[in-house]
This record gives structure tokens, C-alpha cells and sequence, in this order.
């Protein structure tokens, strides 16, 4: 399946803790799953899957087995350690949907696992109907808890219509298409562009130019001042931590946990190779 990398990029790492965002789909089924992922460690993050269409089964070491739906906010707190496994579930005719990464702070890193699930109500806005699913905008809140504070919502734009947002100052923003034409304060989006603006502004104008139903992720948060360490599906401080996490995983130590319900093409995800290089941090 094709999976658009949007964030990190060799421009920008973050926004907020945001610090990866897959945005993949539409994929059409065709017999068999279009996502089958065995299961894998994390650490350090949290993940949040959102779908536009389609459904995934998600079972984690916490003990959640849970069915992931279009429009519901599924968020697992890896904390020290979780593993978690992902399939399309057999119903699923067109996968559709991102799949993003927010890094914990140095201080709740090692907190334990955790998975929150919400059904963001639809709010209007002139030009926009708004699906908070993470912090705050335009007096509509989220009750899920985050460790920094971060927005994530779905914003659908009626055609030939403006939607004017005021946001937090204090925010980086980004904007993500998934489908339509978008203005973002006046520069054209293509499918799967992602629009950056930094902390100050007080507003966004999204403009969609299309005859049809735009859609798009709004993603913000306070600027992460912290350097982290990703690589695979860890986020550590160190090279050596990083070493240390690997072999953990390959020796099936268990920090991260069993995960129960599974039967897949692999028993678990076995780790890459580490490079021939000392990994380097980022902010």
C-alpha cells in the first residue's frame, strides 16, 4: 500500500510534539487485507489512528482489542514499552485514513500504558463542519489528556467556501489535504501538502477552491523543545538507549508485553538493523 511520509521531513521535524504522520489511501481491497501489521514495540510516544473510510482491528500488550472506525479517535500511550498488532478488518473495502506519532516528554516517557477511545461530535462552523479529537478549537474540547498541549481535527470545507479559525497563538500549526483544492492563507495545498505555520498567529483561512467537499487535518501544539532519538518504532534519548530497546524486543524481554488475539502471517515484527552510524538526535 502507498503511504505518504508527510512529517518528520529534512525541513521540519515537529509540530508541537507532533513528529510523524503517515497519510495513506484511498486503497481499493481486492481480496486479502490491505494492512496487516504483526506486532511491534513502542516507546516513548503516542499513536493516534484516524480513519476516513474502512476499519482496523488494533490489540495491544495493555490487554485492548479494539475495532478503529472512521471518524472515532483511537490513541494508545506507549509509555516505557507497549506492542501493539493492526489489521484491516474483512469487511474493509477501501483503507483510507493517517496514522501519526506525538513524542512523550522527558519527564512521562515511562509512564504505562494507556488507550483512550473518543467520538468527536460534529461542530459547524461558517464554511466547515470541525471534529476535535485532541485539544481545543473554536469552543470545542477533546477530553482525551495529552502530556503537552496539542490540537488534532478533521475539518471538512464546503465547496467555494472560506473557513476562518481562530487558533492559540502559542501553537505551531499544520494543515494536511486529503481531498479537494485548499487555499491556506492565500497558498494553494495538493493533495497530501502540508502547510506550516509557526507559533503567533491567531488565525487561518482555509479556502476551498473546488467544486466538491474538501477535506483536511489541522495538527498544532506548543514548539517541542526537547531532542529525541526515532528510529524504527522507538523514541529514546541516545544511540545507546536505542541499542539497548532493540535488543530488548529481539530478545522478547518484557517491558513490552504479549499481545493476545493476533493470528497473522508473523508471530512478531522482528527489529531492522541498526546502521553502521551513530544516530543522531533531532528538534
Amino acid at each position: 500500500m502507498h503511504v505518504r511520509r508527510t512529517l518528520p521531513h529534512r525541513d521540519r521535524s515537529f509540530i508541537g510534539a507532533w513528529c510523524f504522520v503517515d497519510h495513506y489511501g484511498p486503497i481499493h481491497v481486492r481480496g486479502g487485507s490491505a494492512m496487516d501489521l504483526p506486532p511491534h514495540p513502542h516507546t516513548g510516544l503516542q499513536t493516534v489512528t484516524w480513519l476516513f473510510s474502512g476499519e482496523v482491528h488494533h490489540s495491544d500488550s495493555g490487554g485492548v482489542n479494539a475495532v478503529v472506525r472512521p471518524g472515532e479517535l483511537n490513541l494508545m500511550t506507549a509509555g516505557a514499552g507497549i506492542a501493539h498488532a493492526e489489521v484491516a478488518t474483512a469487511s474493509t473495502t477501501v483503507l483510507h485514513g493517517a496514522q501519526l506519532w506525538v513524542a512523550l516528554p522527558d519527564a512521562d516517557r515511562h509512564t504505562g500504558r494507556r488507550f483512550d477511545h473518543y467520538v468527536p461530535p460534529l461542530h459547524r462552523i461558517p464554511g466547515a463542519t470541525v471534529r476535535v479529537f485532541l485539544g481545543e478549537l473554536m469552543g470545542d474540547r477533546s477530553p482525551v489528556h495529552t502530556f503537552t498541549p496539542l490540537l488534532g481535527a478533521q475539518l471538512d470545507i464546503e465547496p467555494g467556501a472560506e473557513a476562518i479559525l481562530e487558533v492559540d497563538p502559542t501553537f505551531e500549526h499544520g494543515v494536511l489535504l486529503d481531498q479537494g483544492s485548499v487555499d491556506v492563507d492565500g497558498g494553494r495545498l495538493g493533495i497530501g501538502d502540508l502547510a506550516v505555520r509557526p507559533a503567533g498567529s491567531r488565525g487561518l483561512t482555509l479556502t476551498n477552491r473546488g467544486g466538491e467537499s474538501a477535506r483536511a487535518l489541522l495538527l498544532g501544539g506548543e514548539p517541542f523543545s526537547e531532542q529525541i532519538i526515532m528510529w524504527w518504532n522507538f523514541i529514546g534519548r541516545s544511540h545507546d538507549e536505542i541499542v539497548a530497546l532493540r535488543e530488548m524486543w529481539t530478545n522478547g524481554d518484557e517491558r513490552f508485553g504479549e499481545v493476545h488475539g493476533y493470528e497473522g502471517r508473523l508471530p512478531r515484527f522482528p527489529a531492522p538493523a541498526l546502521p553502521n552510524a551513530t544516530l543522531r538526535p533531532r528538534n
